[in-house]
């Protein structure tokens, strides 16, 4: 057995002030203190473990530009599936969204992982999968 623990996922941004936004509201993360590193960013608690937003102008190396769940991507797990997909829904997501439309919510309520997920992006298209705890 390894002795190995994830401690966090860092996120490119183009745009801290969004991208905290963001991940506050839709996720309701709190903030964390960050040392002063010489770039920007931000750190927000998740549970216990971490979501590190980093400032890079350039964005991310993603080429695919809608949400695809079989790109790279981090899942988050919540007790409240139907409540989360209503607040996304709230926030402007729609399940009926054109394939490219960053707006999309790609919801998968009953597939081959055995418990639903839902497939979102973030202001830079940053693939989030949140999923239902089975």
């Amino acid at each position: 057995m390894s002795d190995m623990a994830l401690h966090h996922v860092s996120i490119v941004t183009t745009n801290l002030e969004r991208s905290l936004a963001f991940y506050r509201d839709l996720f309701q993360l709190d903030l964390l203190q960050r040392p002063p590193f010489a770039i920007s960013g931000a750190w927000l608690d998740c549970g216990g473990l971490q979501l590190h937003l980093i400032v890079n102008p350039s964005g991310t190396f993603r080429d695919n530009r809608s949400v695809d769940y079989t790109d790279g991507h981090f899942a988050l797990r919540t007790n409240d599936f139907e409540g989360f997909v209503k607040r996304a829904i709230e926030m402007g997501f729609k399940e009926d969204a054109d394939v490219d439309d960053p707006s999309r919510l790609l919801v998968v309520r009953e597939g081959a992982a055995g418990f639903p997920q839902v497939y979102i992006l973030d202001p830079d298209r940053n693939v989030i999968e949140v999923n239902a705890v089975a």
